[in-house]
């Protein structure tokens, strides 16, 4: 008993409440015995307490998770239903890269349609008409000796209606300018000389369309007698501030829109529709980026600053892999496709498969999805070049799975150095 009462080792650890931090507070009390056996017990009290004070004499930052949690309403998080995401990991190969390429985000055509020409342009409230109406006498109503014909301003009023000389209430508004013309001669035939009639548009203000956002001269733009694609309209409001690859067109009509890229629309003319009177055009400029994450040397958002951006021209802007940490065969490209992609990549069945397991699309109608690519394979690098990142790609390295196991060793290896160290301090 005295010899174990010789060996006595108190040794206590505590934490100060709220601030992270470890007291350790020992005491070795001894009488008569050899001082051999106390540094034999120090050695292993002294690697005991390096292992201690690792975990919890840290700098701090900020508050530890348990910290956080426990700081809650109930003392901890609340538990919630977690759905999982359904989702299929798609390996990159020649194929997927064609019809991820070829099917790309809908157009504003598929939305709305090409548009083609909308019937003959109408006379509407507020336009302004030019009235021309020549006689053949020389002393009739509208003709003089050195006039044989008067010009008369016409406004189309509220009520659809304009008031001409000798005709009185013309009701314009629905009208085409030939219908106006036939209407003003047949109410003049039989009080004016062999009458005739001009009516040309002055100003348009029924038929416009309103451009906002990123361009030069946001207006209410007049739409002329013919049809006007988007980019007409856009090049009336002096076309956009930013280059048309980080430029986004959004059109508003009848309770539907769509957005586009403007770089798209010029590279496919397809999506250069028709504009019809009241339409909405928003221009924007969000320039187009994807996140770098994981072992690649570049992490973080990085913009394309291109009109289209390739797997590995993406790849070369994040600036490469990590050859120490990072795994070749697990470079992944995260993001959500849009329906007619997806059904490309994956097949009608396996499409209709996912969809019945719980895959739902966002806000967009967009799914998500995974493509993995192999940089340990040769052929990667040729049909990576064909393989498109699109704006708001997540793209991510894994590391290599030998890197978890060397961090472990280097945590070990760490901590005995130290408790190393301090067993010789103590045999001195």
């Amino acid at each position: 008993m005295g010899a174990m009462a010789g060996r006595a080792v108190d040794s206590r650890v505590r934490m100060v409440a709220g601030q992270g931090k470890c007291i350790v507070m020992t005491g070795i009390q001894g009488s008569g015995h050899s001082l051999k056996g106390l540094k034999r017990l120090a050695r292993v009290f002294a690697a005991g307490t390096t292992l201690l004070l690792a975990g919890c004499m840290v700098p701090s930052d900020g508050p530890l998770t348990h910290e956080v949690i426990s700081a809650g309403a109930d003392g901890g998080s609340r538990a919630t239903s977690r759905a999982k995401i359904v989702f299929d990991v798609i390996d990159i190969d020649q194929r997927v890269a064609n019809a991820v390429k070829d099917h790309g985000r809908p157009g504003l055509a598929k939305t709305f349609g090409f548009g083609g020409a909308s019937g003959t342009p109408v006379i509407g409230v507020g336009d302004a008409l030019q009235v021309t109406i020549f006689e053949a006498g020389p002393d009739g109503l509208f003709s003089t000796t050195d006039h044989k014909s008067t010009m008369i301003p016409v406004v189309v009023q509220p009520d659809g209606h304009g008031q001409i000389p000798y005709v009185g209430s013309v009701r314009f508004a629905g009208m085409t300018i030939d219908s106006a013309r036939a209407t003003i001669v047949d109410a003049l035939k039989a009080k004016a000389v062999e009458p005739d009639v001009i009516v040309a548009l002055a100003s348009n203000a029924s038929r416009t369309v309103s451009v906002l956002g990123d361009v030069r001269s946001a207006s209410v733009v007049p739409l002329g007698l013919n049809p006007e694609h988007l980019t007409d309209v856009l090049a009336h409001a002096g076309g956009p501030v930013k280059p048309p690859y980080d430029t986004y067109v959004t059109l508003k009509r009848g309770g539907r829109s769509a957005s586009v890229l403007l770089q798209s629309v010029i590279d496919n003319p397809k999506d250069d529709i028709i504009i019809k009177p009241d339409d909405q055009l928003y221009v924007s400029y969000d320039p187009q980026t994807f996140s770098a994450l994981g072992q690649t040397k570049r992490s973080g958002k990085i913009p394309f600053e291109a009109a289209d951006l390739s797997l590995v021209e993406a790849a070369a802007l994040a600036g490469g892999g990590n050859v120490a940490t990072a795994d070749p065969k697990g470079y992944f490209v995260f993001r959500y496709e849009y329906e007619n992609v997806y059904r490309a990549v994956v097949g009608d069945a396996r499409f209709r498969d996912l969809i019945a397991r719980g895959m739902a699309p966002d806000s967009e109608g967009r799914y998500p999805i995974v493509y993995r690519l192999d940089l340990a394979a040769t052929q990667s690098y040729i049909v990576a070049q064909s393989f498109p990142v699109r704006n708001k790609d997540v793209v991510y390295l894994a590391r290599h799975i030998a890197t978890d196991l060397s961090k472990f060793l280097n945590i070990v290896s760490n901590t005995s150095s130290v408790a190393w160290n301090a067993t010789r301090i103590l045999d001195r």
